[in-house]
This record gives C-alpha cells, structure tokens and sequence, in this order.
C-alpha cells in the first residue's frame, strides 16, 4: 500500500482515481447564445431538499469564464456506449457539437440525445475551490433511463453495468433513508 505524499500530485490523482466516478457532459448556452459543454466526472448530489446538484469546474479549462457566468446549465449523465462523446467533449479547439444529436432542453440549454440522465439545472452559487470553482445548480426538471453507465476510474474508462437491486435485509440503508422519501 502506498502512503500519501501530499507534495506528489501524480500520487494524489491515483489515490484519488481508486474512486469511481460516472461521467457526465455539462452543456450551457454561451455568452453569444452558441452551446458550450464540456466533458466533468466530478458531479455529485449536494441535497434532495432543496435538489440541489454539484461540479468541479477548473479554472485551466478555456470554458470556465462562460461556465461561471451561465444562468443555466444541463447535467447529461453519460451511457457505456457514449464514450466517444466523453473524448469529444474533453479535447480543446475542436467544434464540440460537431456531429452531436441534440435536443431542446426545457431550460433552453441543448441536452445531448441518449444519455442515462438529464439534469436541467439554475446554477445558484460558485464558490472557490483551489483550483476548481464548484458549482451549485438547483435541479428544475430531470428525466432518466435504463442502461449501463459510462464509468472513470484510475485513470481509464470503465465497463458500467446495469444496477442490480439488492436487498436491505438488516434495514441498515432504510434507518439511514427513513425521512427522505
């Protein structure tokens, strides 16, 4: 087992990596009303009450400017057979959108077709976060589908697989849940 070395940043980023994470693309309409998005696998859930949703946006990415300034933004939660839209939307200086099927988001913003999740979002803070400024959006309006998630972890894409249900048998997660529902 290796031990942390906080002045290594590569050996941070693995232990980090043992973490698996979905993979998402955030889309939002830009200053100039084009569509902007890029390719962030640091979303989370913040709160069912208010539903509230955040991401890691840094500040190295030539997106983040109209990122922080977009009233509104999309979480589109990607599919095991939407990897190549993953790369598409991670590389710099390309048209992004370039052959990218879309549709209308109820919040006006472009939602990537087929995705696992979508997550229509007001962004309502930004704080600072070192290098990263993390977003708070207040989900406004969300639809989801059945399939296998598209998964990052140390450092690679990973299969996903379709949820399986198991049961609480010992009621641990209904005592942790009760309340919420």
């Amino acid at each position: 087992m290796a031990t942390s070395d906080l002045s290594d940043s590569r050996d941070l980023r693995n232990a980090l990596g043992t973490f698996a994470t979905g993979v998402t693309v955030m889309t939002a309409s830009g200053p100039d009303g084009r569509p902007i998005g890029m390719t962030v696998n640091s979303f989370s859930a913040l709160s069912l009450r208010p539903p509230l949703v955040l991401w890691g946006l840094s500040r190295q990415n030539p997106g983040a400017a109209a990122f922080e300034e977009a009233p509104r933004f999309v979480v589109n939660v990607l599919s095991l057979q939407q990897l190549s839209l993953s790369r598409q939307f991670s590389r710099s200086g390309t048209d992004k959108f370039a052959g990218v099927a879309l549709r209308d988001g109820a919040n006006g913003v472009p939602q990537l077709a087929g995705c696992l999740a979508w997550f229509e979002c007001d962004r309502v803070a930004c704080h600072e976060g070192g290098d990263h400024l993390i977003v708070v959006g207040q989900v406004t309006r969300y639809e989801y589908a059945s399939g296998a998630p598209l998964i990052f972890a140390r450092g690679r894409y990973q299969r996903g697989v379709d949820v399986e249900v198991v049961p609480d048998t010992e009621g641990d997660l209904a005592a942790a849940w009760s309340g919420l529902a």
